[in-house]
């Protein structure tokens, strides 16, 4: 009997160790963040980041007063109008400079694992998707940032202060991982893939093409074509293969690059800021140059602040604002479900338009043009209330008919980049900012902004991220006090770095 008492003793404490072993195994473990995640996972993260931390995120906050599309009237944002530290401050975008290196990171591991080595080898699916996506968030770093951390980067525990990159050799790389997608896109195309991989096929996840191999290609097309005209005023450009990217690019809005939210579970990026923020008042100079078009946006764009109990409009002065909320109207274009572009269909007929100009085909210039402002227009149809189709594109054409040609007809150049800086309102200002910076790099003084303070203070660039300011000796460096922010562009506009 003793004998039995001791081997039940013993028994237990076996079973009692073993079980607290398992139970401290898992005791750091998460269940909801797995250790090794399948790349059409990781894929979905890096989409909904994309759109939300980064293209709708600080960067394009700060862009939209720097571009008048917005005037700052409180905290951060008036200090950003009339130029008080906030443009030169590291943590400014910080936030939205670590978000961009997340996403690298996420698509670096997505390829690492569809690469030949990887445990989803022959994905090309999903490698073509990160290719994409990473010339995406790679090209948003450096156009706003220049040099930057890239080669060195992405390397945790490896490398702890990588060197910053020429922005000239991250472009290059830019366009290096679209032909790379675009190749591993077309192998995806040609087998089935449910039938020719193990791995859960990535439609499901995919919130912007559900899958479709073509629409990816169409992107990465779209994108080449943008950056190509980005790299005018330091590469020659050919503006024919302009023309050709963009035809084999979206042939419609239905196929342009967009994040829809639902206004419940997912609100969109401009709403949420004013509802949690109240940061912007209207902007007097962009209303003024639609006014004084005679444009019928001049008349919907913008809506008294809902906590004005007076029934009237005021717009707030560029560069000059008075510090105070629930005092100046504000973006009727902010709406829970206003979208996030990445890439618009508009855009691309923009871009076509400017090519055909400076190769010196009016004709198909106009036409490119007319396109466009449709798009642009039929983009922002909810702004203009219940009227009818019909109604609408009869608008449209009044508007073109009435007011556009006739500025074509004078300088038909500022008349395309100005209907673009107006199509870009608000969800695009990061590419109206771009847009601006590389045609005062060419010269082509073509749009006009108000703020008295751009004469000596207009941020050409963005200061890095403040996280690596101090931590990179490197970056900490190239950032100093912060003020090179108003005199060294970015490479591709005619700057050193």
């Amino acid at each position: 009997m003793t004998k039995f008492k001791y081997i039940l003793g013993l028994l237990a404490i076996v079973l009692m160790s073993s079980c607290s072993e398992d139970i401290m195994d898992n005791i750091n473990s998460n269940p909801n963040n797995p250790v090794d995640s399948p790349t059409n996972l990781m894929l979905t993260d890096v989409f909904v980041k994309s759109a939300f931390s980064v293209t709708g995120s600080d960067l394009a906050f700060y862009a939209s007063s720097y571009m008048e599309h917005n005037v700052g009237i409180y905290n951060q944002l008036y200090n950003a109008e009339i130029r008080s530290g906030e443009p030169i401050a590291h943590s400014t975008y910080n936030n939205s400079w670590n978000s961009i290196y997340r996403n690298l990171l996420v698509l670096k591991q997505v390829a690492e694992k569809c690469s030949d080595d990887g445990n989803e080898a022959g994905n090309h699916w999903n490698l073509g998707i990160a290719q994409v996506m990473t010339a995406y968030n790679l090209a948003i770093l450096t156009d706003l940032f220049g040099d930057a951390p890239w080669s060195e980067a992405l390397q945790p525990g490896i490398i702890f202060q990588p060197k910053l990159d020429k922005q000239q050799d991250i472009y290059q790389d830019v366009f290096t991982h679209l032909d790379n997608a675009i190749v591993n896109l077309n192998k995806a195309a040609e087998v089935n893939e449910a039938e020719a991989f193990p791995y859960e096929p990535i439609a499901g996840q995919d919130i912007f093409y559900g899958g479709d191999i073509d629409s990816w290609i169409a992107f990465a097309n779209g994108l080449k074509a943008r950056y190509t005209m980005r790299l005018m005023a330091q590469d020659e450009v050919n503006y024919q293969e302009v023309v050709s990217l963009v035809e084999k690019s979206f042939a419609n809005e239905t196929e342009e690059a967009r994040f829809d939210y639902n206004g419940g579970t997912s609100i969109s990026p401009f709403y949420k800021f004013f509802t949690d923020r109240d940061y912007f008042g209207a902007s007097l100079s962009f209303y003024n140059k639609l006014e004084e078009r005679n444009d019928p946006r001049a008349e919907v764009y913008w809506l008294k602040h809902p906590r004005l109990k007076k029934d009237t409009i005021e717009f707030a002065v560029n560069g000059d604002p008075a510090q105070a909320q629930n005092r100046y109207a504000v973006s009727a274009l902010s709406t829970p479900t206003a979208p996030t572009y990445l890439l618009s269909y508009h855009e691309l007929e923009f871009l076509k338009a400017e090519a055909y100009v400076r190769s010196g085909d009016l004709p198909k210039a106009e036409a490119a043009l007319n396109k466009a402002i449709t798009a642009a227009f039929w983009s922002k149809k909810y702004v203009f209330g219940s009227v009818a189709d019909a109604d609408f594109a009869s608008l449209i054409q009044a508007y073109i008919t009435d007011e556009v040609k006739p500025l074509f007809d004078a300088d038909p150049l500022s008349e395309v980049m100005n209907q673009k800086y107006f199509a870009f309102f608000e969800a695009e200002v990061v590419e109206a900012y771009n847009d601006y910076r590389r045609l005062e790099a060419m010269g082509d003084h073509v749009i006009e902004l108000a703020n008295e303070k751009n004469a000596t203070q207009f941020p050409l660039r963005f200061t890095y991220g403040g996280s690596d300011v101090t931590a990179n000796r490197n970056v900490a460096e190239a950032y100093g006090d912060g003020r090179y922010v108003f005199s060294e562009n970015v490479w591709w506009a005619k700057g050193s770095r």
